[in-house]
């Protein structure tokens, strides 16, 4: 069980007054500690309702977003991340934007050994937007490229 004190920086979480973010909301993101930090494993969230706005015309764009990490010291709170996901319904941006700004983010909270984010966004004018962005420390350089490759290859065979 972990402690109140571990649990510090987590305020979202059971509390029943949630307020969602009508804007962009990176200060909604909140951690927490890592209890096995010597351990590589992945983390992995599945986000299938992400919205967004095209910034020229303002249409809704919807997505389905996954986000792999493999943690340092620090993870993110999962509701926080749902707040936060949430925050772009009304922000204005391309989907490569989106995604990078996402995977920015993160990185910037966490300091995560590894992480990567996928948008896979409803297709609009016949046309569908899949953007990959990844990160890595200098020990997992190879593992950034080995899944750009990864999603360079998914990305033709989808072609």
């Amino acid at each position: 069980m972990r402690t109140e004190e571990e649990l510090g920086g987590v305020s979202l979480l059971g509390n029943t007054a949630t307020r969602y973010p009508s804007d962009y909301a990176p200060q909604v993101l909140e951690t927490f500690v890592n209890k096995h930090p010597e351990n590589e494993y992945l983390v992995t969230f599945n986000c299938p309702e992400f919205t967004s706005l095209c910034p020229k015309t303002g249409q809704p764009d919807f997505a389905r977003i996954i986000i792999s990490y493999i943690p340092r010291e620090r993870m993110v709170e999962s509701k926080s991340l749902k707040l936060y996901l949430f925050s772009f319904r009304n922000h204005g941006d391309f989907h490569e934007d989106c995604v990078n700004i996402i995977m920015k983010d993160l990185v910037a909270l966490m300091d995560p050994k590894y992480i990567e984010v996928y948008g896979v966004f409803t297709p609009r004018g016949g046309i569908a937007i899949h953007p990959f962005a990844n990160y890595a420390d200098a020990d997992h350089q190879q593992l950034l490229a080995t899944r750009m490759e990864a999603a360079m290859n998914r990305a033709l065979e989808n072609a």
